[in-house]
């Protein structure tokens, strides 16, 4: 059972951008740990109970276009502009960073950072580690493809860094990841972020 809400409900709902990447592991977190969610496709999913945000991994340019096509960009942008919380894992850490090293696109540029893609090569450079985000140590840290950030603004708190680059940053209420939380079983950045 999920605890996916459909219709207008006044609760703390977690939209998941779900045009493509891993959206059903996010889903499976959230209930893992109780939080309710609902899945977004389309500008007619978002509604006022949704008050945080996920960007799944997955290609970012796709996903940006068919965030583009779907009208989900405007009220996303709209509830980053105002400062709600959002968690960009791999793809949704480019689609928020301000720059990106390799690739002349700006999707929602609201991270003050700039952000070199597939910076672990192909699917080949997948792979798993540990490191800490922030005060949480000893967190699985599972790359595919990953990003990293190549430097970062005086606003931005580095969290999580490997061999040298950082790969986990927060922005006030904006949590980003080079990695990939959901497909492991440690729920704390997931709670983090639903403490914001």
């Amino acid at each position: 059972i999920t605890k996916e809400l459909s219709g207008n409900q006044s609760a703390d709902v977690t939209g998941i951008v779900a045009v493509q990447g891993a959206f059903a592991e996010h889903a499976a977190m959230l209930d893992s740990i109780g939080a309710p969610w609902r899945l977004l496709r389309s500008a007619d999913d978002w509604d006022g109970s949704i008050s945080r945000v996920i960007l799944p991994g997955c290609a970012s340019t796709t996903q940006g276009r068919l965030l583009r096509s779907t009208g989900l960009d405007a009220p996303i942008l709209r509830h980053l502009r105002e400062g709600g919380p959002v968690l960009g894992t791999c793809a949704g850490m480019i689609l928020l960073a301000e720059r990106l090293e390799n690739d002349d696109a700006v999707y929602f540029g609201v991270l003050h950072a700039t952000v070199r893609r597939n910076a672990y090569g192909r699917q080949l450079g997948s792979f798993v580690t540990t490191g800490s985000f922030g005060d949480i140590e000893d967190v699985p840290l599972v790359f595919i493809r990953g990003p990293y950030v190549v430097d970062v603004g005086s606003d931005v708190t580095v969290e999580t860094v490997l061999d040298g680059h950082p790969v986990g940053l927060r922005q006030g209420s904006i949590l980003a990841t080079a990695f990939h939380p959901e497909l492991t079983t440690d729920t704390r950045i997931h709670r983090l972020f639903l403490s914001l």
